[in-house]
């Protein structure tokens, strides 16, 4: 059986694309370990249905914040991970910084090891990355990029730009998508909070800087309609600035994230699904987000920043609105619009559009990728 290592610097505690790979994988023959790093509360070893999980180089984020620290760190789960997946056939390396873990692999311990490179954003790009550290991130992915049997990632945007910039071939494109389901109609939000015969705006993920939470806050206090809320469910920096203008203000809402299990039956407790993105770098500019498909998926309407690849998916498939200018006056536009929309028509295109945009379709495009492996 091909041995698969699935290298990923986290903790493997909410990662859903590299589970739904892992599973995919192994349900179609291939022995799989996840390979993390090893945090409080977590276990060395478990397994998720005959997919192993293996953590190595124990890193608290809370504790570990100075450069040095994370440095020493990272450098031990390298060192780690080398060590415990030297054997393995096939080297699945997500994102940059575990790219460097199969090369060294491949280079000084196994020739015949292959390696996929799996690009969860324009890893160059990003908005954390700047000065010093951004070039030396160029430098690696372009120096390592070129040993890497086969690369994918997660928006056709992205994959041109690597084209561009490496004159590889162009990667696969894997999409995160949820799997496909029917899910039954809830209403947990309006029970939840009593908000019976409102409209539900509900934004979902992680409450950080530059997902235009800011901005909706204030469009939301601006409307200052309490038959029209939103909703904040995640986790991030923002939480408590969420939760104080949810205190003072009768039509903004904060709910703690859930489980990704029971994630969908809150999603489509809601009217409307917003995914805001800052234009704030080329990672975001080119960005998929996984909640644009999971307000999808549950067949619920959708507003989006006008960034090219989530505003193509929305109009291509007639799926929802797109803001045309990025502020207070062009959200509100927004609503309005989508306030407005067909709602049988666009049931019917949501219906559509999730038998296109499903794991299982992504699935056929990462075993067909293993597959021209030839092992």
């Amino acid at each position: 059986m091909v041995k698969v290592a699935n290298f990923v610097f986290n903790s493997f505690i909410n990662d859903s694309r590299v589970l739904k790979e892992s599973l995919s994988l192994s349900h179609n023959g291939y022995e799989v370990t996840i390979i993390a790093h090893l945090d409080k509360n977590l276990k060395v070893e478990e397994e998720i249905e005959k997919v192993s999980i293996r953590r190595v180089a124990y890193l608290d984020r809370t504790v570990t914040k100075g450069k040095i620290g994370k440095l020493r760190a990272y450098l031990k789960y390298i060192r780690e991970s080398i060590v415990y997946a030297k054997t393995f056939d096939i080297l699945h390396c997500n994102d940059i910084n575990t790219l460097p873990i199969g090369i060294i692999i491949k280079k000084f311990y196994n020739n015949n090891a292959k390696i996929i490179y799996d690009a969860h954003e324009y890893e160059t790009e990003t908005y954390a990355l700047y000065g010093i550290q951004k070039h030396i991130v160029k430098w690696t992915e372009k120096f390592l990029i070129k040993h890497c049997d086969k690369i994918i990632t997660v928006s056709d945007s992205i994959a041109h730009e690597y084209v561009k910039l490496y004159g590889i071939k162009k990667p696969a494109l894997v999409l995160n998508t949820p799997s496909y389901k029917e899910v039954e109609k809830y209403d947990k939000f309006r029970e939840a909070f009593g908000i019976e015969g409102k409209t539900i705006f509900l934004y979902q993920g992680g409450l950080s800087r530059n997902r235009g939470l800011e901005l909706l806050i204030e469009v939301f206090k601006t409307i200052n309609d309490t038959g029209n809320v939103i909703i904040f469910m995640g986790y991030g920096d923002l939480e408590e600035l969420i939760v104080t203008a949810a205190k003072e203000n009768s039509n903004i809402y904060f709910h703690k994230a859930v489980s990704p299990n029971v994630l969908l039956e809150y999603t489509v407790s809601a009217d409307f699904g917003i995914s805001t993105i800052e234009d704030s770098c080329l990672s975001y500019r080119y960005c998929l987000p996984n909640k644009l498909f999971e307000y999808m998926m549950v067949e619920v309407p959708v507003i989006v920043s006008n960034l090219p690849e989530m505003s193509k998916v929305v109009k291509d498939n007639g799926i929802g609105v797109v803001v045309e200018e990025e502020n207070v006056q062009g959200i509100i536009k927004a609503i309005k619009q989508a306030l407005a929309l067909n709602k049988k028509e666009i049931n019917e295109n949501l219906k559509k559009a999730k038998e296109i945009y499903n794991w299982e379709e992504q699935e056929r495009v990462l075993l067909e990728v293993y597959k021209e492996l030839n092992l």
